[in-house]
């Protein structure tokens, strides 16, 4: 069976010459951001991966293909569109397969890059376990999509939303290697900081090319967590997010927020509380992290 994979006209004309590409997704898109930030926010990120030298492919469910990269009038109308699924490995088929508009998440970005022979993904933050999970196995499909499909996926940590400490060890378990970029701890999202350690630190692109290359030589399964700390002119305090993320996560039980909507509600209430803020830090570290997987791209071909 043809695997249904159309290309805009600028990736196909990347892979027929050979040039990087960058996997985007599009979640950030249509549950991460209100219009127009949104759309501004997915055109900076395109043009910040074509800057540094790769071709940007943002992937999304329309009309039963997976589109790997979009064109300009589909971003725009992706970016103002309403019933659009949320998707990951458990409902990407059956999007297809009924013709429904799907946004990928990080397992399904994955999915759909690794189909299309795309290496390097850059996305805000990663799904992990969130806090509770031990009542309510709440655990992002994110972490055993990087134990199983081979992806390099840079992102600014884990959202700071999750339970840490959790999400790594589950990485652990599932043999995902973790590589700090010039930074020995793992940053939290909108902090360059958190309180635990990265397993494994890389301070070049060619290096964290060169690993991953090597995971494919071994045949190992799955992908690496490449964790880039936001830029400090962009950076949210620890101190100043903690009361604020506390009384989002209590909101969302009293209103018993749950599974695939918790992560919008909370990231939604947060720009609420912040006064925008986290919404500036938010499109900062997503450039940020296309800015090197860029680099890390071209350090593959």
């Amino acid at each position: 069976m043809t695997l249904p994979l159309t290309y805009s006209a600028e990736v196909r004309a990347a892979r027929e010459a050979g040039r990087p590409i960058v996997a985007l997704e599009s979640t950030i898109i249509t549950h991460g951001m209100p219009y127009p930030a949104n759309l501004e926010t997915a055109q900076g990120v395109e043009d910040v991966v074509r800057e540094n030298g790769a071709v940007p492919a943002t992937i999304a469910i329309m009309d039963h293909k997976i589109h790997i990269g979009l064109e300009a009038a589909e971003l725009e109308w992706l970016a103002q569109e309403t019933d659009v699924m949320k998707l990951s490995r458990a409902d990407l088929a059956f999007a297809l397969s009924q013709g429904r508009t799907g946004a990928t998440t990080v397992a399904a970005t994955m999915i759909c890059a690794a189909l299309a022979g795309i290496e390097v993904f850059a996305t805000g933050g990663i799904g992990g376990v969130h806090k509770g999970a031990e009542d309510t196995f709440d655990i992002s499909a994110d972490l055993l999509e990087l134990a199983q499909t081979p992806v390099t996926v840079v992102c600014a940590g884990a959202k700071a939303i999750l339970d840490l400490p959790k999400t790594l060890e589950v990485l652990e378990t599932n043999g995902v290697p973790v590589i700090g970029y010039q930074t020995d701890v793992l940053p939290a999202f909108w902090s360059r900081q958190s309180d635990w350690p990265v397993p494994l630190r890389s301070d070049t692109p060619v290096r964290i090319a060169n690993a991953h290359k090597m995971r494919m030589n071994l045949g190992l399964k799955g992908g690496q967590l490449i964790a880039n700390p936001i830029p400090i002119e962009a950076e949210l305090s620890r101190d100043y997010l903690a009361p604020i993320i506390a009384q989002a996560v209590a909101e969302a039980d009293a209103q018993g927020v749950a599974t695939k909507n918790v992560t919008p509600f909370l990231l939604g209430r947060i720009v609420e509380l912040t006064d925008g803020k986290s919404l500036k830090a938010n499109i900062a570290l997503v450039k940020n992290n296309a800015k090197l997987a860029a680099q890390i791209a071209q350090a593959l071909i």
